[in-house]
């Protein structure tokens, strides 16, 4: 069979004119034209182009029709520019309609905003339009370049399970039930963690996968229950040698997509991040660091200053911007994040500070915060005091909402944040919490302090490191513990006993025994990359089929109840929803 078309809409040009070509999409728009013709703009995935037809033809929206003609010059006065094809027509046209339509759900124009419902429950609709049509197919250039890079260093692609044992992973597993073995179930792969060092045990020494992950937790703009990640690990490295084969992948990904490419990566420590943004995943795009001004109240007689921690920030130009009622909000929001209050003022003329707490301050505090702030007339001093840990998480968010830029602006500012602590908090027993998976390696420097006990083990520092982009978490990854030694040390730490280690990372324990190769690994979400390369805010705009911030999936209805004939075979009954 021969191929209906012979051209992509939106590739004809004036070069082609005099040509007779064919070419097949759908009705994008029709227009009337006198008496006996209409113009029939037809869409596919590459573009438009404007078709002159014989107004006998009952031709509508989204019509599925191939159309031959001859290319011509459209007449003077009408050349669309804003269209590739604006130049040429294809006139003398002979219809033939493939497929008829009904009038589509909602416009496919993208200025049209659409309920996302509506959109993902006509998802195969809403994938003509151009906006989708682009990111797919940028999400498919990243794929490209990422797998390229990875081959190109020499790693090897290895497919993991998934149907996989439960492990803790941090997140909730999905679970399938076995008709085999009633009673018994898989999870799905939350990662593919362990088969991965595994790899490096069996000596593939290399070994990446574009793996589909699923996790059943809360979903977000960048959180979604199964998600794409670039995942790897390779045997004899470092933390240094990770982030170039990472940062190799990324910079190839991103030139693709860019045409520029990224020079080096900077890093930053975990610590670093939080004193001055706030956050384990600064966006580093604006400037509104949090300012140290605890000793600027050593001596304070004012009672909110006398915490464990006083920082600022600067909102340049919110004293003119700002009404008092914004300003309310902003101290609302702080209290929901967790601060007490929000102090504020406004710098007047000779940076002086303006507020209600002034009269409590004296005259070396009001003069030493505009300073060590470096505020200028105009602007608008924000203070929170709290302890350390309230004070930059609730500073670090308050930064984000009055001086974020949109995703699309500001460029793309790619961040290494490194030496995360190893454990997180402790628990009423007193045993530390892991912050990552139980095979972090420690800091080599801090190894010591494994020794101890209570508030001194939150001091470890572990060789874990994640990839933040413009404020999104892309990924993280760690050098694993590979010393029998160590492992142990870090088990007995959190009250893991050896029949429960057994239990949980039996197989990968037995495999330790057989000459583990120290190796190091990272994952980043494609997702996210992919949206944020796209300039989209939501990672559902950039994946074919995602479920909606419910979980629910509109174009199949999914989830659904089991029929009872299948709980039978697995050995399931369904109780009522707690109350």
């Amino acid at each position: 069979m021969t191929s209906l078309r012979t051209d992509y809409c939106g590739l004809l040009r004036a070069a082609d004119t005099g040509r007779v070509v064919s070419v097949c999409g759908w009705v994008d728009r029709r227009r009337e034209h006198g008496e006996h013709l209409a113009f029939i703009d037809l869409r596919d995935h590459t573009g438009i182009v404007q078709c002159v037809v014989d107004e006998k033809h009952d031709l509508r929206s989204e019509y599925v029709v191939r159309i031959t003609g001859t290319v011509r010059n459209r007449l003077d006065g009408t050349v669309n520019e804003s269209l590739a094809t604006g130049e040429i027509e294809v006139g003398d046209c002979e219809v033939e309609v493939l497929s008829v339509s009904e009038p589509p759900p909602f416009p496919l124009h993208d200025r049209v905003d659409v309920d996302e419902n509506i959109r993902l429950r006509h998802r195969y609709v809403d994938l003509r339009r151009p906006r989708m049509q682009a990111n797919l197919r940028l999400r498919a250039t990243v794929n490209a370049a990422v797998r390229a890079a990875m081959e190109r260093q020499g790693f090897v692609e290895v497919e993991t399970p998934m149907l996989v044992a439960s492990t803790p992973e941090g997140a909730r597993d999905f679970v399938v039930p076995s008709r085999s073995s009633p009673g018994s179930f898989y999870a799905l792969p939350q990662s593919p963690q362990l088969f991965k060092q595994l790899c490096m045990v069996g000596g593939i020494d290399r070994y990446y996968q574009i793996a589909r992950c699923l996790r059943d937790e809360d979903l977000r703009a960048d959180r979604q229950f199964e998600f794409m990640q670039l995942d790897a690990e390779a045997s004899f490295v470092g933390q240094d040698e990770v982030f170039e084969f990472i940062g190799e992948a990324v910079r190839d990904a991103t030139e693709a997509v860019t045409g520029n490419r990224i020079g080096d990566i900077p890093t930053m420590t975990w610590a670093d991040a939080q004193e001055r943004f706030g956050s384990d995943k600064p966006d580093v795009r604006f400037g509104m660091e949090l300012t140290e001004l605890t000793d600027v109240f050593d001596a304070t007689e004012a009672k909110v200053f006398q915490v464990d921690c006083v920082k600022g920030i600067v909102y340049e130009g919110g004293a003119r911007e700002l009404g008092r009622n914004a300003i309310d909000d902003l101290t609302d929001s702080c209290k929901r994040w967790g601060a007490k209050g929000l102090a504020w003022f406004r710098v007047q003329e000779g940076a002086t500070l303006d507020g209600a707490l002034t009269k409590f301050m004296s005259d070396a505090e009001l003069a030493a915060v505009p300073e060590r702030l470096g505020a200028a007339e105009g602007d608008l001093v924000l203070i929170i005091a709290d302890t350390r840990r309230t004070v930059n998480h609730v500073l670090g968010l308050l930064r984000l909402e009055l001086g974020r830029p949109p995703v699309n602006e500001g460029g793309l500012d790619f961040l290494w944040i490194t030496d995360f602590p190893l454990f997180e908090a402790l628990d009423e027993a007193g045993n530390p919490i892991p912050a990552h998976h139980p095979f972090t390696m420690p800091h080599p420097d801090d190894l010591a302090l494994l020794a101890e006990r209570g508030d001194a083990l939150l001091q470890v520092r572990s060789q874990a490191y994640d990839l933040v982009l413009n404020g999104w978490e892309l990924g993280s990854g760690s050098v694993r513990i590979h010393r029998r030694d160590v492992q142990s040390q870090i088990f007995e730490l959190l009250g893991i006993a050896d029949e429960e280690a057994n239990a949980k990372f039996g197989f990968l324990l037995e495999a330790f025994r057989f000459g583990a190769p120290p190796h190091a690994g990272f994952a980043f979400g494609l997702d996210r990359l992919v949206a944020l390369l796209a300039g989209e805010e939501n990672i559902r705009e950039v994946i074919a089929y995602p479920k909606t911030q419910s979980g629910s999936d509109p174009l199949t209805n999914a989830p659904t109840p089991i029929d009872a004939r299948h709980l039978e075979e697995l050995g399931l009954r369904v109780l009522p929803p707690a109350t």
